[in-house]
């Protein structure tokens, strides 16, 4: 039996399926992109657990195909048209609604005929809307108040999802992801704006200066292998006292701290001032606060694993050896 991993290829995605496939899982990889060389070098040795299966999660034929040709036990549906930037919401607005809800209506009723095990959704804390003061703390008992399109999703996709476990009886659980960074974030057909972490990463590798912009603004970021770890704890635990929890490192860190661990961490890295151009960078804040990580923690005895150090110092170096200096 086999782990289908949704928007495998992506960001994410890309994490999820090489940390299944590292805890064990024969993974079935499906995107609508088809793998390039740096989704195979990230792999490396295991890409002999992963399974191509290239199509679009709105063909429901090709969705539908999936169950023919595996055997699937588990699916973890993190394919996701991600929106963060007005004109974009705007310009795309009927994608982003057939993507994150048709998409996840198609996959949940694969998972109907197949009779899975679990079936895991990727949301986001984008589903909570902005905090009601700078240092609330989120946790999953909190009203979601999402504001743009693609928090509205997000939660939408979390609401069908449980009914649906519930109407046909298999285990369902919504995850929502605090801001991640590390290896395999680039821009593709839907992720186009990336973080400072992207951004300054590519610039130290390059030995280019950076341009520090907004460094009072901050998320939870969280590792990305700490994410893929609490989903793989969630997907293969016998038994889930909930069916949504956060995934989150539960700090919250500023820019400016940020730049000050890649300073620490490379003596080379170089400081510009800034042009007063427009901003490549995900924009931060204002917005929501931390999301807590107790839940899952009370109920699995899961943490995650990487302060901003380690998790920095493994991505700069996966940057360096990748190489991936875009």
């Amino acid at each position: 039996m086999a782990t289908l991993v949704t928007g495998g290829v992506g960001f994410v995605g890309a994490n999820i399926v090489k940390g299944l496939a590292q805890a064990g899982h024969q993974v079935i990889c499906s995107d609508l992109s088809e793998p390039d060389q740096l989704f195979m070098d990230f792999l490396g040795e295991l890409s002999v657990e992963v399974s191509f299966a290239q199509g679009d999660i709105l063909d429901q034929q090709a969705v539908e195909r999936l169950g023919v040709d595996y055997a699937i036990d588990k699916i973890v549906h993190a394919a996701v048209f991600t929106v963060n930037r007005v004109e974009l919401e705007t310009e795309r607005s009927r994608d982003v609604i057939s993507i994150n809800l048709e998409g996840t209506a198609n996959l949940l009723e694969l998972a109907r005929k197949q009779r899975v095990k679990r079936f895991i959704y990727v949301s986001s804390g984008a589903v909570y809307g902005d905090a009601n003061s700078p240092d609330q703390t989120l946790n999953e008992d909190v009203v979601p108040a999402p504001k743009q399109l693609y928090g509205i999703t997000k939660y939408a996709s979390e609401l069908v999802t449980r009914r649906y476990g519930e109407l046909h009886g298999f285990s369902t659980a919504s995850v929502r992801l605090s801001t991640p960074y590390g290896p395999m974030e680039r821009v593709t057909g839907h992720r186009e704006v990336m973080s400072a972490f992207y951004h300054w990463t590519g610039q130290v590798v390059r030995g280019e200066a950076i341009q520090p912009e907004a460094l009072e603004q901050g998320r939870d970021f969280t590792y990305v292998a700490d994410i893929v770890d609490g989903i793989r704890a969630i997907l293969d635990a016998p038994e889930l006292p909930h069916d949504l929890y956060n995934i989150t490192a539960g700090v919250w860190v500023t820019l400016r701290e940020l730049l000050d661990q890649l300073i620490l961490l490379s003596s080379a890295t170089k400081i510009m001032e800034p042009d007063g151009g427009g901003s490549k960078i995900q924009n931060t804040g204002p917005g929501r606060g931390p999301l807590s990580g107790h839940r899952l923690f009370q109920d699995l005895d899961w943490t995650a694993g990487y302060d901003l150090n380690a998790g920095l110092a493994e991505y700069l170096q996966w940057r360096k050896d990748a190489p991936f200096h875009d």
